[in-house]
């Protein structure tokens, strides 16, 4: 969308496939991404310029009839609704489109009865593909006429018909008591904190978390939105089966420990469960501290988009407040991070960082707000509704046409079902019933397995899709046979594994010299294991290709997989370069 979109709307085109008018001629926009530095409506230049540029002349007809979405003929209803399934298609399952702005980025504006008359064809259209459309904001366009004109943006969302419904997963990272669990306990449970940590019991697994209000292990809640943008949550509904029933949205929150005595499994939860965001917490009354700046470069090495929420805002002053707000821009801007933070005030604030976060990885929004009295709790929703899914049907569909592969994040034992693993689908199709094989065992081997049941944020599902966390029933297989950092694979795979394996990887910080035969803790993906570094001297700041040696058992790795590894205050970031496969011969000689 042109530029002048940004001075008028504060924001540049929708996301999923590029957003357009209802100028409605089947074209996208110009595609400006960039964030406006002067993003306000009232700017007397803004409007000013806005006046200049579209005053109506012979040469450029103001509203010329073809441009607009009222009463279509019946071949231009039936093309615009084949637009509107690729774009959905494109967007998975979302699209925005901005009404009164034409395809060259002029900002014409309709009157009262032309946008009325244009929503009314978009719901039609909308009908006509099962979708429904939800008016996310009107702005008036102002003109020197009597007449007022307006824009809208309109957000179109369809489940995908392979779908039950669309899944976003969000890591809440944050340092220890600054309020993850009771957020997500708010926006869960549909009810507000009394100050004392009622909201967060809901979440914690284990007893220890009760009694000292400090997470120390992964876990996941839900977060739904219907067709029309509405929360579904556990205040509407009793179960997680109904919130995924009445759901077309879900958000998926990995909430994740927040000492640096868990570091490990926060870690854990970064890299196997492959978050498509991360929510980062700062308490307002202590700013950042602790694990803050170390969860913050986690996400920005692993490449996880990133918003920003400051908790406890009742808490604090005004100027506290806003001291914690400067103070995190400042870490933003600096050369290690270079992101653009982006305070968010109202909904108009709200879409637009939604629509600028996912064109531009550097946008980093920031709320400030309060799981006791509520404030501003109502802006994250609208946030988290209209943010979209960042992966594309294309992509999508070459991991769907991959042979399967499974990573065991989880194992359980369940009464009356037996043994159950939990993990995502990295790539592939999983269905009840399909035979794989799981591995590699200490000793390199890998074990037919069969595929009992399937469940999707505690539902029933029939087939699992790449990109999708499950739980999968095995039945009676032993349990004893796995363990975290293990995959299942398609039998037909063939799956390459190691002992071995170089990257090259870049030394963030070690106090002395990183030198052969220093042993540290490696994550790639769901794997989490020591190995014995072997290579030349390293000092901090210096790159190279270093080969690396598991020291308990041999494991499933990629070429071009995140390596992450650390040791103390020891920490370095890279990717798998090479691996050195083993053949059978070889596993012989290392048993020995």
């Amino acid at each position: 969308m042109d530029a002048r979109v940004l001075d008028l709307f504060c924001s540049g085109n929708g996301h999923g496939s590029g957003s357009q008018g209802a100028t409605a001629n089947g074209k996208s926009g110009n595609g400006s991404g960039a964030p406006s530095k002067k993003a306000s409506l009232k700017s007397k230049k803004s409007k000013s310029r806005l006046s200049r540029h579209f005053k109506p002349s012979n040469n450029t007809p103001y509203l010329p009839p073809e441009l607009k979405l009222v009463n279509p003929t019946q071949y231009r209803f039936e093309h615009l609704a084949t637009q509107m399934k690729w774009r959905l298609q494109e967007g998975g399952g979302e699209a925005v489109y901005q009404i009164g702005v034409e395809d060259n980025g002029m900002l014409v504006g309709l009157s009262d009865e032309e946008l009325r008359a244009s929503l009314k064809t978009l719901h039609l259209l909308a009908k006509k593909v099962g979708a429904d459309i939800t008016v996310l904001r009107e702005q008036q366009v102002d003109y020197d006429f009597d007449v007022s004109r307006k824009i809208a943006e309109v957000l179109i969302r369809k489940v995908p018909d392979d779908q039950q419904f669309l899944d976003l997963r969000v890591a809440v990272l944050g340092n220890v008591d600054s309020g993850k669990s009771t957020l997500l306990g708010v926006l869960t449970q549909g009810e507000l904190d009394n100050g004392r940590g009622r909201a967060r019991l809901n979440l914690f697994r284990h007893l220890h978390e009760i009694q000292t209000g400090r997470t120390s292990s992964i876990s996941f809640e839900i977060l739904g939105f219907n067709t029309k943008g509405e929360v579904i949550n556990y205040s509407e509904s009793r179960t997680a089966e109904e919130i995924c029933e009445s759901a077309s949205k879900m958000i998926t929150f990995i909430d994740l420990a927040g000492h640096h005595k868990y570091l490990k499994t926060t870690i854990f939860g970064l890299t196997s469960y492959c978050p498509d965001f991360a929510m980062l917490v700062v308490s307002a009354n202590t700013g950042i501290a602790g694990t803050t700046r170390e969860h913050l470069g986690l996400a920005m090495a692993l490449k996880v988009p990133i918003f920003i929420v400051i908790s406890k805002v009742d808490l604090c002053t005004r100027a506290t407040v806003e001291r914690t707000v400067r103070q995190l821009e400042r870490v933003l801007k600096q050369p290690g991070c270079n992101k653009v933070p982006m305070v968010i005030g109202s909904k108009d604030d709200a879409v637009t960082a939604v629509q600028q976060f996912v064109q531009s990885p550097n946008i980093t929004p920031i709320f400030t707000l309060s799981s006791v009295s509520g404030e501003s709790l109502d802006l994250l929703k609208v946030f988290l509704n209209v943010i979209p899914p960042l992966s594309n049907s294309k992509e999508q569909e070459e991991l769907m046409e991959q042979l399967t592969e499974f990573q065991v994040d989880e194992i359980y034992s369940v009464p009356g079902v037996g043994t159950v693993v939990g993990g995502t689908l990295y790539s592939g199709i999983c269905r009840e019933g399909d035979p794989l094989v799981v591995g590699p065992t200490d000793s390199g081997q890998f074990h037919k397995l069969s595929i009992g049941s399937i469940q999707r944020n505690r539902s029933a599902c029939r087939v699992l899709r790449a990109g999708q966390a499950a739980t999968l029933a095995l039945g009676n297989f032993d349990r004893s046979l796995l363990r975290k950092g293990m995959v299942m694979v398609s039998p037909e795979m063939n799956p390459t594994i190691c002992w071995r394996f170089e990257a090259e990887i870049v030394l963030l910080f070690h106090a002395k010299t990183f030198h052969k035969g220093f042993q540290v803790t490696v994550h790639i993906r769901n794997v989490r294991q020591t190995a014995t570094v072997e290579a030349e001297e390293l000092r901090t700041g210096e790159k190279a290709v270093v080969l690396f040696k598991f020291i308990k058992h041999p494991e499933y790795l990629k070429v071009g997989a995140k390596v992450l590894f650390r040791e103390g205050l020891t920490k370095g970031i890279g990717h798998v370069t090479m691996l050195q496969p083993i053949t059978q011969y070889q596993m012989r000689d290392e048993e020995q």
